[in-house]
């Protein structure tokens, strides 16, 4: 995971990037693998862990509507987390994740290992994947942080190729 958080780092700062995160269940998995870096300081910003509902429509507005109509675990969620870290951060890169790492909380249409993630550049375009991952609670929780952070290099090579 170090060499992974890693490469996500040396990407962002040679783009002069800053990143920020919204995490559910991952609870700070990602932001901890990144702030294990030494000099992460100059390309993460900040790490929101919105573990219930109210604290993804406090801390990153995300709409209770969604929150009811869609669930915590969807790709409307995600997108709206990633949407409301950028805008409640001064980073230009975000990623947000959000599943049921289990071994309770699934069900039929959302089994445990559910987890939706969504990575976003200011001023562009957000994505967003769904992964059915498996293992226990620490084999899914561990499988989200290292697709998270993949996602944000695959984010920065798809914004650079473009551009």
């Amino acid at each position: 995971m170090d060499v992974l958080a890693a490469q996500v780092g040396g990407a962002l700062k040679a783009y002069g990037l800053m990143l920020a995160t919204a995490e559910s269940c991952t609870g700070g998995g990602v932001a901890q693998a990144i702030t294990g870096i030494a000099g992460s300081s100059a390309w993460f910003e900040r790490g929101f862990i919105t573990y219930s509902n109210q604290s993804k429509q406090q801390m990153l507005g995300v709409a209770e509507a969604t929150l009811i109509g869609h669930g915590a675990v969807s790709e409307v969620t995600v997108r709206a987390m990633a949407a409301g870290a950028l805008e409640h951060s001064a980073a230009q890169v975000a990623l947000a994740v959000s599943g049921i790492a289990g071994p309770d909380g699934g069900t039929p249409d959302k089994p445990v290992g559910t987890v939706w993630f969504a990575w976003g550049i200011r001023h562009g375009a957000t994505f967003a994947c769904l992964h059915h991952l498996s293992g226990n609670r620490a084999e899914v929780r561990a499988q989200a942080v290292r697709i998270a952070l993949q996602g944000v290099l695959a984010l920065l090579q798809q914004t650079t190729a473009s551009a």
